[in-house]
Parts: C-alpha cells; sequence; structure tokens
C-alpha cells in the first residue's frame, strides 16, 4: 500500500469578540488581544493592518478569524470611506484588507 503523504495543518484560528468594540480605536485593541499580536498591536487604521498582514507584527497569513457578534462591530464601524471610487463603511473596509491579506473570516 503506497505511503499517505503528511498533509498540511489547518491555519490557525483565533476568535474576535465584539463585546468591546465601539470605535476604531477598541477594534484594533480587540483584534490585537484576540491574534496574541506582541503587545497586543496588530495595527491601528487600515494601512497599519495591511502592513501586519505582511509579516512581522504576529500571525501571518493564512489564517481564520471568526468574528463573534459581528453585527454589533458593524453598528459601531460606521464611518463611510471612498476607496477606489466605491463608498462603504469602515466595517466593510477592514473585511476588504483582511481578505486581501490572505485572512478568512467567518463572521458570527
Amino acid at each position: 500500500m503506497p505511503a499517505t503523504p503528511p498533509q498540511d495543518p489547518p491555519p490557525p484560528e483565533y476568535h474576535l469578540h465584539s463585546n468591546a468594540i465601539t470605535d476604531e480605536r477598541s477594534f484594533y485593541a480587540a483584534l490585537g488581544e484576540a491574534v496574541q499580536a506582541p503587545n497586543g498591536y496588530y495595527g491601528s487604521n487600515l494601512d497599519a493592518l495591511a502592513d501586519c498582514l505582511r509579516g512581522g507584527f504576529g500571525p501571518e497569513p493564512p489564517f481564520t478569524l471568526v468574528w463573534h457578534d459581528s453585527a454589533s462591530a458593524r453598528r459601531h464601524l460606521t464611518r463611510r470611506m471612498l476607496t477606489d471610487g466605491r463608498e462603504h463603511s469602515y466595517f466593510d473596509a477592514i473585511l476588504e484588507v483582511l481578505h486581501e491579506g490572505g485572512v478568512t473570516v467567518v463572521l458570527r
């Protein structure tokens, strides 16, 4: 019987809870804690988050982020943004940066 090649382990999974997310600053604090980033830092704005996803500041993708009570965060992260000619909320911009950075986000 031929040997079965070893399978790669599944990517790590982190859990982000929205109970303390009331604004952008608290989002980044909660995210840093959720991914167990050094000194709790995993970005302070969208550009810094994208930098963290490129490596050197905590976990590097691929990984899964399970975002619990994401509807609560969506209600708080409402600042309107215009990127690439499209208007969307800060919450949606976060999802876009995470997705483009290689993170699988599961909204709960």
